[in-house]
């Protein structure tokens, strides 16, 4: 069987466009990520604070500070738990975030939280809100390497 040269030629360039997505896929990686988020607002909210990312076993202090609007009432602190994935690089953390997030907090209380950044890293978030607030909100989450 015998093919053109040109339908020879595509197939060759899809397949090494589909090896070029799948590979870089593979290389990444995961790692652990730790944040705490002091919180406050009023229909529009405001927070900063700071964490840590443990990746390949090294420890990489990081600054948080972002914007929320939605329904955002109150103050907190919140200490978040949890892995951030798709990344190769610590610096692969570093970005803009955005998602839907919902929490309240009656003294104590929990938050969950998905956020993406430019880059593909993903992080996925859990843990405790200490405060008065209640939030269901979008959000968006500046994190960078300090």
């Amino acid at each position: 069987m015998r093919f053109s040269p040109g339908f020879r030629a595509a197939l060759v360039a899809l397949l090494a466009l589909t090896g070029a997505g799948t590979s870089s896929a593979a290389h990444a990686d995961s790692g652990s990520i730790q944040l705490w988020e002091l919180k406050g607002g009023w229909i529009i909210g405001a927070s900063g604070g700071g964490g840590t990312l443990i990746f390949h076993g090294r420890r990489y202090p990081l600054s948080i500070g972002g914007l929320s609007a939605g329904l955002v009432f109150g103050a907190s602190e919140t200490r978040l738990y949890g892995r951030v994935s798709n990344i190769r690089y610590p610096s692969d953390v570093a970005g803009v975030y955005g998602g839907a997030g919902a929490g309240a907090a009656l003294l104590v209380g929990a938050r969950a939280i998905v956020l993406r950044n430019e880059k593909g890293a993903v992080l996925t978030l859990s843990g405790r809100q200490v405060g008065l607030i209640a939030n269901a909100d979008l959000s968006g989450l500046a994190i960078s390497l300090r």
